[in-house]
């Protein structure tokens, strides 16, 4: 029991920083392809998500998941269950977190769990869709910080190489 718990905890935890820092926000600097179909202002989550087969937001569904699925596929061999529990939280939290476009508020008692555990609720995720530049880490909040300073970097990054660019 402990080690499917472990494994779960771990694939939530490893996977949502690698999505965050390795996918999600580099894509706010550099693509456009998740800020396209995730923060439109035109779409919402029911639109974008139930609603239409749009190959791009599938494949920006597929790019956040994948390292989740990098993670699960390295820690099966430890457990099997822990790995499927850890998969069925981390889909029930993209559903649950896109509830606030249904005008869903969070109970005070789970959003005090929610913060006792660093877990972003649909409140704290709608932030994201209002101002690109908050909330980051799609499950947990103790990924905000570090994924703004990330995103700063990038940012920078992304000016400096432009300027070069441009100058030669």
């Amino acid at each position: 029991m402990f080690k499917a718990i472990a494994c779960a905890w771990i694939l939530l935890v490893v996977g949502d920083f690698l999505s965050t820092f390795c996918y999600h926000v580099p894509e706010h600097v550099f693509g456009h392809l998740h800020v396209q179909t995730h923060h439109s202002y035109k779409k919402n989550f029911r639109h974008y998500a139930i609603l239409t087969l749009n190959l791009q937001v599938l494949l920006d569904g597929i790019l956040g998941a994948l390292p989740y699925l990098l993670v699960a596929a390295f820690l099966w061999y430890f457990s099997p269950i822990g790995v499927l529990c850890g998969l069925l939280f981390g889909q029930f939290h993209v559903w649950w977190r896109h509830t606030s476009i249904l005008d869903w508020q969070t109970p005070k008692s789970v959003d005090l769990l929610c913060q006792i555990l660093f877990i972003t609720t649909p409140e704290k995720h709608w932030q994201h869709h209002q101002k690109t530049n908050q909330g980051y880490g799609d499950i947990f909040t103790f990924f905000e910080q570090p994924a703004q300073g990330w995103l700063r970097l990038l940012r920078l990054l992304r000016l400096r190489f432009s300027h070069r660019i441009v100058s030669q």
